[in-house]
Formats: structure tokens, C-alpha cells, sequence
């Protein structure tokens, strides 16, 4: 006999989790705390797939600094390394060196993605500039 047959009741189940809300907006900024990064044009040198990650390229980009900077971004599923090549892209220039896996990362590249996180664009120039340039 089952437990419903039994009359008892059967169990309920637990609702699915629910994720938390995102914030409507991110924290302000204030525009010294803008100031204090510098955005600047970049070329992408080369792009290879990190040794440590599935989602990662490890970039260099050329900012017009006399040697490229080595960059881990991840990107990898939206590009593929052939297609990064030559892309001016915008750089955040002045961050702390990170490692990210076990690489060395001297910037970040700028990209948008949709608000689930379907697509992702890099954030590339209309027109040439100069490598270095200020984005402001």
C-alpha cells in the first residue's frame, strides 16, 4: 500500500532555488575614480589558448609602448585566435599585473555581453587610431 493509499500526504517538493536579483545599478562612481584608469587603443598582436583554462586567450597587444603587453582574456568562447588578430581594441592600461592560471596578465581588454551573458562583443574602433591612443 502506497502512503497516499495509506492516507498520508505526499511530500512537497522544495521550490527551485531562486538567484538573487541583480542590483538595478552598479555602485557610482565617482569621475576621479574614472580618471584614476587609462583607456587606451590597442592592437592585438597574437592570441592563443591559455594553457591553464577553457575560457581564456592569452593576448598580445600592441599599445604602442616599444614591446607588446601580454593580456589573458576571457573571450574564447566568442573568438576564434585568427580573427582577434589585428583588431584595435580598447585596454585598460594602468591595472596591477595579475595572474590569472598561472599567466601573467599586464591589462584587460574591454568587451560588452548581453545581461545574461548570451553574447559577447569586443569593444573595437571605427576608425583608425593612433596605437596608445587616449580613449576618454
Amino acid at each position: 500500500m502506497s502512503d497516499l493509499e495509506a492516507g498520508k500526504s505526499a511530500p512537497v517538493p522544495s521550490p527551485a532555488p531562486v538567484p538573487a536579483a541583480a542590483p538595478a545599478t552598479a555602485v557610482l562612481a565617482s569621475v576621479e575614480d574614472f580618471r584614476k584608469l587609462a583607456f587606451r587603443v590597442g592592437s592585438i598582436v597574437s592570441a592563443e589558448n591559455h594553457p591553464n583554462a577553457d575560457r581564456l586567450f592569452v593576448l598580445q597587444v600592441d599599445l604602442g609602448e616599444g614591446s607588446p603587453r601580454q593580456v589573458v582574456a576571457g573571450i574564447k568562447g566568442s573568438y576564434q585566435p585568427a580573427d582577434l588578430v589585428g583588431k584595435l581594441v580598447a585596454v585598460v592600461a594602468n591595472l596591477q599585473p595579475a595572474t590569472i592560471r598561472g599567466v601573467e596578465s599586464r591589462g584587460m581588454v574591454l568587451a560588452a555581453s548581453a545581461p545574461d551573458g548570451s553574447q559577447l562583443a569586443l569593444l573595437t574602433l571605427d576608425r583608425p587610431i593612433p596605437l596608445g591612443g587616449i580613449i576618454k
